[in-house]
């Protein structure tokens, strides 16, 4: 059991376990959400009561083994080794109303989607709700700069871990830890149907987005094995009962790819698809990946692909490109890594 994992409640129950005071509880809950990587740098706590948690409940800090920072706008990618070895990204992003951190949820991913590094080599093991929080912590303390956003946009799918990531959120959240806002994080998923709908039962206020990727089924089986699963029909109604249960409008991110998903046919079809549901679709230029034979769309056919959503009352924004000067595609440092240590 990792403590930073708990609760402050439950912190404190096991606490009380070794006999000291509840107030001891918060005091250990404060300090391990400020990111102390030993238990002697909690200098209100009584030295045997250090000795003790140190035995008992050792702080497994992640270490920095990669670190890339872009020249362009300042973007930092981070590859960070866990105590088991394995190895995850995290992205600050710099943007005008705060810093976000992009976390990983698992180390490797079994979505097997075309476009994506992360999932070369399948899925390792899923995170621990404290390497979640720890993620964003470190970042927050090696860059020096404050972080007020958090996105579930890194290595893994999240809903495939789903109930570390909801501990995950309440711990990220909790106003004696870092107290970021649930507005403020925004969790992305290929689209596993019950585990969204499972979330929509939380009726949380954080912000969903579906990574969609095509218009229809033939495009989606090609590139997202998940759709053959849950197919968009199924997904997009999925999608109605999460609006309908939190009425937070949900995200569509489409990576545009070349001769793929970026026709004016398949724009067309996406208003289609999408009538009648609050969305806000975000065109994403494809970053290439070394193993995929997929390539980015044009300038042009993204801006006419946007052109023909708004024409048709749809919010579409083109992702800005961040971080292009360094690793910064989902799963490219982590594979560069994992390539030059084989």
């Amino acid at each position: 059991m990792n403590l930073k994992s708990l609760t402050l409640p439950e912190l404190t129950a096991v606490i009380k376990e070794l006999g000291q005071p509840d107030f001891r509880g918060k005091q250990i809950y404060t300090w391990l959400h400020k990111g102390v990587r030993s238990y002697d740098e909690m200098s209100n706590l009584p030295k045997t009561l250090r000795d003790t948690l140190a035995a008992q409940y050792p702080i497994c800090a992640p270490k920095v083994v990669r670190k890339q920072e872009s020249q362009k706008d300042g973007t930092i990618k981070y590859l960070w080794q866990l105590a088991d070895g394995n190895c995850v990204e995290t992205v600050l992003m710099r943007y005008h109303y705060g810093n976000t951190v992009c976390i990983s949820t698992e180390v490797g991913c079994r979505m097997g989607c075309a476009f994506c590094a992360s999932t070369i080599g399948g899925l390792v093991r899923r995170l621990e709700p404290y390497e979640m929080l720890d993620e964003v912590l470190f970042t927050q303390i090696d860059s020096g700069l404050p972080v007020s956003h958090v996105v579930l946009m890194g290595i893994g799918e999240p809903l495939d871990n789903l109930d570390n990531v909801l501990r995950f959120l309440e711990l990220v959240n909790s106003e004696e830890g870092m107290n970021i806002s649930m507005r403020h994080i925004s969790l992305s998923t290929c689209g596993i149907v019950p585990k969204i709908d499972e979330l929509a039962e939380k009726k949380l206020q954080i912000s969903l987005a579906i990574s969609l990727h095509g218009p229809n089924n033939e495009i989606r089986d090609r590139i997202m094995p998940v759709n053959k699963a849950y197919p968009i029909e199924v997904l997009l109604e999925a999608c109605r009962r999460y609006y309908a249960a939190t009425s937070r409008r949900i995200h569509f991110e489409y990576a545009m790819i070349d001769g793929v998903n970026d026709r004016e046919e398949d724009a067309k079809e996406l208003l289609r698809r999408l009538k009648g549901l609050p969305a806000h679709i975000n065109l994403i230029p494809l970053n290439h990946v070394e193993e995929s034979p997929l390539k980015p769309s044009s300038r042009a056919a993204v801006a006419r692909f946007q052109s023909i959503l708004e024409g048709g009352g749809v919010t579409a924004t083109v992702r800005r490109t961040l971080g292009g000067d360094i690793d910064a595609s989902c799963g490219q440092l982590r594979r560069n890594y994992t390539k030059q240590n084989q």
